[in-house]
């Protein structure tokens, strides 16, 4: 992954997410299935000019989804909850 921009897809904006950004100053991204913990922090300091601290990743298996008697599988995807040291925020998720 030779470009910060392809590493990160989408920040997740879920119920737990919002609790992990209050209480933890955790954010959670959506990443490339390719990239590693330390491209994402890169990823991160580059594109928002913040400090990380820490860096976790998930792989996340597609869903099974039935309709009828068809079977059909979702995509397999990867994501990150990014820890970043105290004081830090990320001011363009903070708003929504």
């Amino acid at each position: 992954m030779s470009d910060v921009y392809n590493v990160l897809k989408r920040p997740l904006l879920t119920e737990k997410g919002t609790d992990l950004k209050e209480g933890m100053n955790k954010y959670l991204f959506e990443i490339d299935r390719r990239a590693n913990k330390i491209q994402v922090k890169n990823a991160v300091e580059k594109i928002f000019s913040v400090k990380v601290d820490a860096v976790n990743t998930i792989s996340v298996k597609g869903k099974v989804k039935r309709v009828g008697r068809n079977f059909g599988k979702g995509s397999n995807w990867k994501k990150a909850v990014v820890t970043l040291k105290a004081g830090e925020k990320i001011e363009i998720i903070e708003g929504v």
